[in-house]
């Protein structure tokens, strides 16, 4: 069994601004179960330094890559057996947010060359590194360009892509904070117009691509969402593979969960009610368990399809619904979004930010959950609330169309409901069909409900894939 370093910029349950973190706080414990061994490393940054002032420090040590000359602390978590190493470096990260800096492309040039250096000085003696997203794209090109160390040269490189529109794109003034040769800019390898793409160093130089659904691995290969990469993804085609992403079935349980008012299964359903009601009452809504409430657990961006809901807000509303919305993003969609709560009192609700708690509490209480993506690599929130027993309404797109069966009146298959084009007209048929069936055909509704609460989103399955994966290399 092979051993693998998951190399990422963020991950629970340390930190966290997006899916990544849910991926490398689960995944990682997924194949420890099946018997991996696995290890995790992350920066350090103040807020981790601040809640776990007592960090086992394993050493220091000196990092140099091109103008960059610093002295790095290498620190230790274990976490459910998995052991997490974290780059402490207080020049670079200890600020109060993640990413949108300046000199991010220094940062992260810094975290790839750190990671390289910290591997001979640790216990865990990896023979995959596994990197992550932008932030870790240089990584396999560093490893197999820059050391001689013979040791280095046996390590095997995974890159997964888990959102294509992020490159990790700086101006060419960013080749001075690495130790490469100017030649792997003039031949293209790691140049993007003018500049250089982490991302693209990470697609050429890794043994194997993967991305979070056999969805998004096709979708990513044509112009229409290849953020003009597709052309370096086609000529890695056949090294490109599309894993769906799961969710930790231990930590979103509703047998088990203690943020929610009452816990329930798909064997005993009837305190999901209680859920709604209390959610219902906690938010000022209308407390009535006989009308259909739904949710939306977002980032408020044009990505998230959130035009086509101010679109047509007016049209839902016009329903016999309830609304909750959890989440942040572009100002003018949060503008408009804080208005709701005047125009329907007592209907709908806005948070604006994202708490944990109260997110489990939406996922519990709501009956229909609300992903209009434009495009969606793989999506976590489906994945939860299906758990929970409430019934995606997604576009078709990426890991949405993989995880989600749309429901089928003819032999009442299904776990949610779909529509094909990003097109507010085609999501508000839908919209008004999910309505009908709630309160016209409440056997096919119990009956979606159950199939959803059933359906296996854990990583089990695609754990043993990645596993075939690392096999093969």
């Amino acid at each position: 069994m092979k051993k693998v370093l998951f190399i990422a910029s963020e991950g629970l349950p340390f930190v966290k601004s997006g899916g990544l973190a849910d991926v490398v706080g689960s995944l990682p414990k997924a194949l420890e179960a099946q018997g991996s061994k696995v290890a995790v490393v992350l920066p350090m940054y103040k807020s981790i330094i601040e809640k776990y002032p007592d960090a086992k420090k394993i050493k220091d040590i000196q990092v140099q890559s091109g103008i960059i000359d610093k002295t790095t602390g290498i620190y230790e978590i274990d976490v459910d057996k998995v052991p997490f190493y974290f780059i402490r470096q207080d020049d670079y990260f200890y600020r109060d947010g993640l990413y949108g800096y300046p000199d991010d492309g220094e940062r992260f040039a810094f975290y790839c060359k750190a990671v390289l250096d910290m591997l001979p000085h640790i216990s865990f003696k990896p023979d995959i590194l596994h990197s992550n997203d932008w932030h870790t794209g240089m990584i396999p090109i560093m490893c197999k360009q820059e050391y001689t160390d013979k040791d280095y040269h046996k390590y095997k490189h995974v890159y997964t892509i888990h959102n294509l529109l992020f490159q990790g794109y700086f101006p060419k003034e960013i080749m001075r904070c690495f130790n490469l040769s100017d030649k792997y800019y003039k031949n293209g390898d790691i140049q993007f117009d003018d500049g250089v793409s982490f991302m693209k160093a990470g697609i050429l130089y890794a043994d194997k691509v993967t991305t979070v659904s056999q969805q998004y691995a096709k979708e990513i290969v044509t112009s229409e969402y290849g953020e003009r990469m597709e052309g370096v993804l086609a000529s890695r085609q056949a090294d490109l593979l599309g894993i769906v992403n799961g969710i930790d079935i231990e930590d979103w349980n509703p047998e088990t969960d203690p943020h929610i008012y009452k816990n329930f299964s798909s064997t005993k359903p009837n305190n999901k009610k209680e859920c709604k009601k209390s959610l219902q009452y906690q938010l000022g809504l209308r407390v009535a368990d006989d009308v259909l409430l739904i949710g939306i657990v977002s980032r408020l961006t044009w990505q998230k399809g959130m035009n086509l809901i101010l679109d047509k807000l007016g049209t839902i509303m016009n329903q016999d619904v309830q609304l909750v919305i959890l989440g942040t993003g572009e100002n003018y969609i949060e503008n408009e979004l804080k208005k709701i709560e005047h125009v329907y009192p007592h209907r709908a609700v806005f948070y604006c930010g994202y708490n944990e708690e109260l997110s489990h509490k939406v996922y519990a209480g709501c009956d229909l959950l609300l992903m209009p993506s434009l495009f969606e690599p793989c999506g976590i929130s489906q994945l939860i609330a299906m758990r929970y027993g409430t019934l995606p309404l997604v576009r078709e797109t990426g890991g949405l169309k993989d995880t989600v069966r749309p429901y089928n009146e003819f032999d009442g298959s299904g776990e949610g409901f779909s529509f094909r084009y990003f097109n507010s007209d085609e999501m508000i048929y839908i919209i008004a069909y999910a309505i009908n069936v709630y309160y016209y055909n409440k056997k096919a509704w119990r009956k979606l409900v159950k199939q959803a609460m059933t359906k296996d989103v854990s990583w089990n399955v695609s754990a043993n894939k990645y596993q075939e994966l690392y096999e093969s290399l």
